[in-house]
């Protein structure tokens, strides 16, 4: 999986690996932070280990191929959970910004569901049918716009894109695709992209969430849990969102509501339907 050695990703790995998964997960600068979660599946009886990845190179992905799962070794679950982009108004993006979003957020899915694709076919003799899981996470940026968050935000609806087609020229193979699609989940990130000057403050944000609260990173490894558990055989080029129901609600809010005001106020009166 990529992105294993923080918030979302850490605890994927860490469910994953709970669930007797061989993790393999990747970084691409904080060694010392994903050489902690590796100890500390270890020590909880799990198997897994960190590899060094730069999405943006598709030479560092054959790499990561090649050294981790050789042709013939087995691949079931390919989790793509690392992210990357910058936060600006649309109007000020670069070429190069653009480039390198894409590049991280995009292509390297594609590449690496290719790859994976390839080892989850291969069965030795006597080996089980192929097959396998291409889960992806993505984030309600990707049908929601919102301020500074063009850049990544449409990176991640082309991922989701990317997941039907794959879902349907894999399923032959047995390999089903999908997305898991978190909303405001209580990270780093989360903390980061709202501490930026002119964001709402996240209690205002929390209190138009449906179940009032911020979701969790375990929120998300359960769903990833779930796609990538027999239960879920039958499932592929779908996106399963994990947002507490943000994102089925719309001004008005009901925490905006006023309160004081009695149901039976003439401000809160309708003219009742024809019989």
């Amino acid at each position: 999986m990529t992105g294993g050695s923080r918030g979302i990703g850490r605890r994927i790995a860490e469910t994953l690996a709970a669930d007797g998964m061989d993790v393999v997960l990747t970084f691409r600068r904080e060694a010392d932070a994903a050489a902690e979660v590796v100890d500390a599946i270890t020590a909880a009886g799990g198997s897994a280990r960190a590899h060094r990845l730069e999405l943006e190179n598709e030479e560092d992905i054959d790499r990561l191929f090649a050294d981790e799962f050789p042709e013939g070794s087995r691949l079931d679950v390919l989790v793509a959970s690392a992210a990357a982009s910058v936060f600006r108004p649309a109007v000020e993006l670069t070429s190069r910004h653009l480039e390198r979003s894409w590049a991280t957020n995009v292509r390297s899915f594609v590449l690496l569901s290719q790859r994976a694709a390839q080892r989850m076919r291969e069965r030795a003799p006597g080996e089980r049918p192929p097959g396998g899981r291409i889960i992806a996470v993505t984030s309600y940026g990707s049908h929601r716009a919102f301020p500074l968050y063009g850049a990544i935000g449409s990176d991640k609806a082309a991922v989701e894109s990317w997941v039907r087609h794959l879902a349907a020229e894999l399923g032959r193979d047995g390999i089903t695709v999908n997305a898991v699609n978190g909303g405001l989940i209580d990270t780093d990130s989360l903390s980061y992209f709202y501490g930026n000057d002119g964001i709402p403050d996240l209690t205002v944000m929390t209190s138009r969430i449906p179940l009032g609260r911020l979701g969790t990173a375990d929120d998300v490894a359960e769903s990833v849990r779930f796609l990538a558990s027999p239960g879920a055989g039958y499932i592929t080029g779908h996106t399963l969102v994990v947002d507490g129901g943000l994102t089925v609600v719309a001004p008005p809010f009901w925490s905006e509501l006023d309160q004081n005001v009695p149901p039976t106020d003439p401000r809160r009166s309708r003219r009742p339907l024809d019989a």
